[in-house]
């Protein structure tokens, strides 16, 4: 017979089945919790570090260049499982909140300026070639009418109004730079004013001297002022191809490629331009001709600039004070040489301008600072990085 505590019998066996329902729960939340103590996202982290650019971004090419420009390559974009930086930069980009992108809703704006503003900066960057031609237009006329006080006084009057007038131009438009770019600016007038008395003042160094006031050649002076226009309109065209090379490209060795042509191209478009006109205000001003040294000068101050309003202003100020260095030294060398025993300081000297002339030492110190610096931009230009907007 069987007893009514039995187990087999006893109803209380029921109750172990609801039991059993909270194992089969906690069963089904097994996965998740593998899931947890798998590997972690890549791009998630990824995201976590670099939250505040992609909050900032517009648009995936800032992130991409922002990507590049803390060390991330094609390579190690691999990692995050992706192919290129570009390809992250997109997820990182769409897996932001869409409150993050509010302000991109119509689409990010153009790298070029409206056709006001274009007018407008283009009017400013005539100025200081206006300036320097108005200039030199009332010393010639004047000349024989003016005594020299009075000469030196439109000279200076002349040389302050283009000066503000290159500060204006140089606060907007394509050649407009960064806080922080300016420190090249006595480094950039010791250069002009070595293009005008430079010459002379070695010459009279070299003969014994100086014997006193020396005679300026104003000729480069006045080119490269009226330069300043079509420096700017080569670097908004290089600008605004730069970044429609970034828009189009797939990956950063391929932007790298098609952007430093476009670099070359500008500094080309500029040299064609400057030529020119140091050839006019050579002619306008009786020269004796268009001296390499002026024409190095231009295209210094062209990199220089272009590297500065692409927020890289360091190392057109170094290849600025580089130039300067090499100009204040060929005198400064002369000069120790008349000490006794120095003699052998001057030699290098002599032998730069017996073989160029006195513009030699000029040619030399700015053409090489020149080069040099466009060697640099074509590596620092072709990053992503150095292309986004401000």
């Amino acid at each position: 017979m069987t007893r009514p505590d039995d187990p087999a019998t006893t109803p209380a066996a029921a109750p172990e089945r609801p039991a059993e329902i909270p194992l089969r729960a906690s069963a089904r939340r097994a996965p998740g919790a593998t899931a947890r103590r798998g590997p972690a996202d890549p791009v998630k982290t990824l995201l976590h570090d670099h939250r505040d650019l992609c909050e900032r971004a517009v648009d995936p090419l800032e992130i991409a260049a922002g990507l590049e420009a803390h060390g991330l390559t094609d390579r190690t974009a691999a990692r995050y499982r992706h192919r290129d930086v570009f390809a992250l930069a997109e997820e990182l980009y769409a897996r932001m909140p869409p409150r993050a992108h509010d302000s991109a809703t119509g689409g990010p704006p153009g790298p070029g300026p409206e056709t006001e503003a274009r007018a407008a900066w283009t009017l400013l960057a005539l100025l200081p070639g206006a300036a320097c031609l108005a200039t030199a237009g009332v010393l010639r006329v004047t000349e024989g009418l003016l005594g020299d006080g009075a000469r030196a006084l439109v000279t200076v009057a002349g040389a302050l109004l283009a000066c503000l007038a290159l500060r204006a131009c140089l606060g907007r438009g394509p050649l407009r730079a960064p806080e922080g770019a300016g420190r090249a600016g006595m480094y950039a007038c010791w250069l002009l004013s070595y293009t005008v008395y430079g010459e002379e003042l070695l010459a009279q160094v070299m003969t014994g001297g100086p014997d006193g006031p020396w005679d300026g050649d104003a000729a480069p002076l006045l080119g490269l002022a009226a330069a300043i226009a079509p420096a700017a309109w080569c670097a908004h065209l290089f600008t605004v191809r730069a970044h429609r090379k970034l828009s189009g490209s797939r990956a950063l060795e391929e932007f790298g490629a098609g952007v430093r042509p476009l670099l070359l191209t500008a500094v080309c478009l500029f040299l064609g331009a400057l030529l020119p006109l140091l050839y006019l205000a050579d002619l306008g001003l009786g020269g004796g001709g268009v001296p390499v040294a002026a024409v190095a000068l231009g295209v210094l101050f062209f990199v220089a600039r272009l590297l500065a309003a692409h927020g890289l202003p360091e190392p057109g100020t170094v290849a600025l004070a580089g130039a300067c260095a090499v100009e204040a030294g060929a005198p400064a060398l002369v000069l120790a040489a008349r000490l006794p025993g120095l003699e052998p300081l001057a030699q290098p000297v002599d032998a730069l301008v017996s073989t160029g002339g006195t513009g030699a030492v000029s040619a030399l110190a700015c053409g090489g600072a020149a080069l040099g610096l466009l060697l640099h931009a074509a590596l620092a230009l072709s990053r992503a990085s150095a292309h986004t907007r401000a």
